[in-house]
C-alpha cells in the first residue's frame, strides 16, 4: 500500500518546529480478534528528526504506522499530529509508503506520478524534480512492471514525496536497494530533514538505520521497549549489538 498526500501548508515545516512533537501517541493499542498487535505504545517523534522504528517482522511497526495514517482504527489510546488531536485534514501534510509499493505497472514512472499528482491536487511541474531526486529521471517510457524491486521502491518513495510533505512515513524503504541505492536514500533523507521536515523510518535493517537515524524506537511483541536518541541506544555506535542486548 502506497499513499501520498499533499504536504505543503501556508505555514510550512518551520512552523511545526515550534509546536512540540510531530507525532505523539498515548496508550496506542490495536487488537485483531484474539491477538494484540500493538499494546499501549507511547510514541514521540520530534520535528526535523529521522526516527528509526526498529523491530522484527510482526512486531507491530506497520500496524502502528497504519493507525497514525488512519488506515486502521486504534482499539484504545490517542494520536496527535502536529501538536493537535488526530483529524483527517492533518493527513494532507503527510506522505507515506506502507506495506510496499502500490504502482500502476502499465504506466511509465512519469505517468504514474502524473496520476497521483492529479489525485492529490498537486501541480505537474514538480514531477521531474521528484524523479531526479530518487534516481529515476532517465527511465523514459519504460513501464513500471519492468522495473527492478529497488526501482519500484524508489518510485514508491517519489510518490510519497509529491506535494513536499512535512512528514514522511516510510515502511522498509531500503528493501531491494543495492549499496549504491541505499547510500543515495540516506543522502536524500538527510536533505529532507535539513529543511525542518521529519521522517519516520520503519526497518529491520539495524545498521542501515543506525547510519541515518537521529532517534530510535524499538518495538517488540507490540510494545515499545525503548525510545530515545541513537547515542542513548548505542553509546559505542554499534546498533546491532545494542539491539540484541
Amino acid at each position: 500500500m502506497n499513499q501520498a498526500r499533499r504536504g505543503s501548508t501556508p505555514n510550512g515545516p518551520a512552523a511545526a518546529l515550534s509546536n512540540g512533537p510531530v507525532i505523539e501517541t498515548r496508550g496506542l493499542t490495536r487488537d485483531f480478534r484474539n491477538k494484540r498487535a500493538v499494546e499501549e505504545v507511547d510514541l514521540r517523534v520530534h520535528p526535523g528528526k529521522i526516527y528509526g522504528l526498529l523491530g522484527p517482522n510482526g512486531a507491530g511497526k506497520s500496524t502502528t504506522l497504519k493507525m497514525i495514517l488512519g488506515l486502521l482504527r486504534p482499539s484504545a489510546g490517542t494520536i496527535s499530529l502536529f501538536g493537535a488531536p488526530w483529524r483527517r485534514e492533518s493527513l494532507g501534510r503527510i506522505g507515506a509508503s506502507v506495506d510496499g509499493p502500490s504502482l500502476y505497472g502499465h504506466l511509465s514512472a512519469r505517468a504514474h506520478l502524473q496520476v497521483h499528482a492529479h489525485l492529490i491536487g498537486v501541480g505537474q511541474e514538480e514531477i521531474q524534480s521528484v524523479l531526479d531526486k530518487v534516481g529515476l529521471g532517465d527511465t523514459g517510457r519504460a513501464r513500471v512492471r519492468t522495473f527492478s524491486t529497488g526501482m519500484k521502491g524508489r518510485l514508491a518513495l517519489a510518490t510519497a514525496m509529491l506535494g513536499d510533505p512535512e512528514l514522511l512515513l516510510l515502511d522498509e524503504p531500503q528493501n531491494g536497494l543495492d549499496p549504491e541505492g541505499m547510500a543515495a536514500l540516506r543522502s536524500l533523507m538527510r536533505d529532507v530533514v535539513s529543511t525542518g521536515r521529519t521522517i519516520v523510518l520503519s526497518s529491520h535493517l539495524l545498521n542501515e538505520v543506525g547510519k541515518v537515524a537521529t532517534d530510535i524506537g524499538v518495538i517488540k511483541s507490540g510494545r515499545l521497549i525503548f525510545q530515545g536518541s541513537v547515542r542513548q541506544f548505542a553509546p559505542d555506535g554499534d546498533i546491532e549489538r545494542s539491539y540484541f542486548q
